[in-house]
C-alpha cells in the first residue's frame, strides 16, 4: 500500500531541516524530510578547508538570529562554537537540529521521479513510492556543479569535487572565476606556498561595489584575500573571458581568455584548471514541473509555488524574484514561514504558530523592502 503525506521535502540540507521545522511548529500532521544521502550531505561534501563566508553569533536573547541559523532559537555559534563553520560542522549542527526535534527525516531515499497525480503528487524513490498532497523541492545546487561552460571545461576540476587543497600536486595553478569560491580556492593554494592566477569576466577585488554579497566578495573573504595578496602569490586576470581550454602536447593544459576589447591571454598550466563556475539549480531535475523565464529563472507565485505546477514548492539558494537573489542563509530562510502558511492554508490548520517567525524576521512575504539601498 503507498504511503500518504499532507507534505514531501526533497532534501535534508539546511532548506529542508528549516522547512521541516516550520512544519512542525505548525503542526502538520503527516510530512517527511527525503535525503539521498545523509542530514547535511552537501556540506559534507565541502573542501576541508572551506567555511562559511557569513558569520555566526550567538544573538538570540538580544533579538537577532544568527545569520546562519535555519530553525528558531538555535544558532550554530552556540552549537558549534566558532564564527565561520566548515562543512562538517554545520552538517552537524543540522543534525543536531533533527535529533532534538525528533524530525522525520527519512535518508538513503533517492526521489527518482515526481509526478502529479488526483490533486496531489506521486514520488518514485528508491524505497517505493509515495503520495503527498503537496511537495517541497528543497535538495540544493552543490551536488550539481557548472561542468560545461565553455568548450573544453571538462579538463579542468571543479571546486567543489576538491575534498582538500592539500591533496592538489603543482607549483602554477590557475582558477576560472573570482567570486567566494574562485578566491577561496586561491587563498587556501596561496597558503600552501603556490602560485595562482584567477580568471575573473569581473572586477570584483577588494574594491567597494555592490552591497549585495549575492554579487560581491564578503568582508571575511577580502579581510583574507588582503593578507594573501601581500604574499605576492597571487594574480587577478580581471574582466576576462575563458572561451576554450585544450590539453598541451606536453600533457599540460592552455586556456584561452579574451576580454570585451578583443584582447587575449594564452595561459600554460600542468595542473587541470580549477573550475569555480557555480552550480546547477537542483530544480532543473525536475524542469518538467516548473516555468522558466527567458533569463533561466525559476517562474514562482508570491509563495515560491510551481506557476507550472501547483502544490509544488521550491526553497533555498535557487529561489530568486526579479533581481532578488536569495541564495544565503539568512536571505532564503525567511521565505519558509511564507511556503508553510500556503500549505497550511490549503490544509485548514491553524496558522498562529506562524506569528513569531514575522516577530524573529523569519517571514519575508513583502520583498519591496529588499534590494541595493544601503546608503553608506
Amino acid at each position: 500500500m503507498e504511503e500518504r503525506y499532507d507534505c514531501l521535502i526533497v532534501g535534508g540540507g539546511a532548506a529542508g531541516i528549516g522547512m521541516a521545522s516550520v512544519l512542525q511548529d505548525l503542526q502538520v500532521n503527516r510530512f517527511a524530510v527525503l535525503e539521498r544521502n545523509e542530514v547535511g550531505s552537501s556540506f559534507l561534501s565541502w573542501p576541508e578547508e572551506m567555511k562559511f563566508i557569513t558569520p555566526s553569533f550567538t544573538s538570540n536573547a538580544y533579538g537577532m538570529m544568527d545569520l546562519n541559523a535555519v530553525a528558531r532559537n538555535t544558532s550554530p555559534a552556540f552549537t558549534l562554537g566558532t564564527e565561520h563553520p566548515s562543512g562538517s560542522e554545520y552538517a552537524a549542527y543540522l543534525q543536531a537540529i533533527a535529533d532534538y526535534k525528533e524530525l522525520p527525516v527519512m535518508t538513503g531515499v533517492d526521489v527518482t521521479s515526481i509526478v502529479p497525480d488526483d490533486g496531489g503528487f506521486r514520488l518514485e524513490t528508491s524505497q517505493g513510492t509515495l503520495c503527498a498532497a503537496f511537495v517541497i523541492w528543497a535538495a540544493g545546487e552543490f551536488q550539481y556543479p557548472k561542468l560545461e561552460s565553455f568548450p573544453g571545461a571538462e579538463y579542468g576540476i571543479h571546486n567543489s569535487q576538491v575534498m582538500s587543497w592539500a591533496e592538489l600536486q603543482g607549483e602554477q595553478f590557475i582558477v576560472v572565476g573570482g567570486y567566494e569560491s574562485g578566491v577561496d580556492a586561491a587563498i587556501q593554494l596561496s597558503k600552501l606556498g603556490k602560485n595562482v592566477t584567477v580568471i575573473d569576466r569581473h572586477d570584483r577585488g577588494l574594491d567597494k561595489g555592490s552591497s549585495d554579497p549575492s554579487v560581491e566578495l564578503s568582508p571575511y573573504t577580502k579581510d583574507r584575500l588582503r593578507i594573501a595578496m601581500e604574499t605576492g602569490r597571487i594574480e587577478f586576470l580581471s574582466d576576462f573571458d575563458v572561451k576554450w581550454i585544450e590539453e598541451s602536447d606536453d600533457k599540460g593544459f592552455i586556456v584561452y581568455c579574451e576580454n570585451e576589447h578583443g584582447t587575449s591571454h594564452l595561459l600554460k598550466t600542468d595542473h587541470p584548471p580549477i573550475m569555480a563556475t557555480g552550480f546547477h539549480n537542483s530544480a532543473n531535475t525536475i524542469e518538467n514541473l516548473i516555468g522558466h523565464s527567458t533569463g533561466g529563472e525559476l517562474q514562482l507565485t508570491s509563495c515560491d509555488e510551481s506557476t507550472a505546477t501547483p502544490g509544488l514548492f521550491i526553497v533555498g539558494p535557487g529561489v530568486q524574484h526579479g533581481g532578488l537573489k536569495l541564495c544565503f542563509i539568512y536571505k532564503f530562510r525567511q521565505r519558509f514561514a511564507v511556503v508553510a502558511h500556503a500549505i497550511g492554508s490549503r490544509l485548514g490548520l491553524d496558522l498562529t504558530p506562524l506569528d513569531p517567525y514575522r516577530q524573529d524576521g523569519m517571514y519575508l512575504d513583502d520583498l519591496s523592502c529588499c534590494g541595493e539601498n544601503c546608503a553608506c
